[in-house]
């Protein structure tokens, strides 16, 4: 369980990166975002994990992720498609969930011969089979490959304050020679998140963004 200064640490220095690029004139009345780029990852229920590395593995953290209690693993498997074609190192995300997952960009899947559909996380019924293949053992899915949903995280009180609610979908739009507008974006409030708009590496390299650059929100 994540304590709640934690929270408020982290909160607090979003706000700090936020009003060091934008000035407190600029940032009057908007709704301002950093971005997360997402690149291709997967979660693992406990049962995946053992059958992937062996009985009573426990992944081993290699850097703590934006959204508190979450890390990127040490450990990678490997991906293959149906027509055995693959992709190595794909990164694990922690900690160990009910359901397994993979979220990959279009390029992935079409690499892979598979039409991901986008999900939120969770909803991966009737979504595309892979096969996992990891240190001790191999797993075949019969579903759980997706591209996830483009997601904004936020605390509760940035929803009240923001005036966002849970489920809620807005757009959120670029700034500089590339700009664009993403519509369809998923608003996440939970007092366990903390403020980042998450997009996978294509909708980012296609609009020129990285880790750090920022949205503006648009209700």
């Amino acid at each position: 369980m994540i304590e709640n200064l934690d929270i408020t640490r982290l909160s607090d220095e979003v706000a700090r990166r936020v009003q060091e690029r934008i000035s407190p004139t600029d940032l009057r009345n908007r709704i301002i975002v950093p971005i997360g780029v997402s690149g291709r990852h997967i979660h693992l229920t406990r049962e995946v994990l053992e059958s992937l590395f062996g009985k009573g593995y426990e992944l081993t953290v290699l850097r703590e992720l934006s959204q508190p209690g979450e890390f990127a693993a040490n450990e990678t498997v490997t991906i293959v498609g149906p027509g055995g074609r693959a992709i190595e190192r794909v990164r694990i995300l922690g900690p160990v969930r009910p359901f397994t997952q993979a979220e990959l960009a279009r390029s992935d899947g079409l690499k892979l011969g598979l039409d991901l559909p986008v999900r939120k996380t969770g909803d991966i019924a009737g979504t595309p089979g892979i096969t996992l293949v990891g240190r001790r053992g191999t797993v075949v899915l019969r579903e759980g490959a997706i591209r996830a949903t483009r997601h904004i995280h936020m605390s509760e009180t940035d929803g009240k304050r923001f005036g966002l609610s849970d489920g809620q979908i807005v757009r959120a739009r670029s700034s500089g020679p590339t700009s664009v507008i993403f519509e369809n974006v998923l608003v996440r409030v939970s007092d366990g998140f903390v403020l980042d708009f998450h997009l996978d590496t294509d909708d980012a390299s296609a609009a020129g963004l990285d880790t750090g650059s920022f949205v503006e929100v648009m209700p």
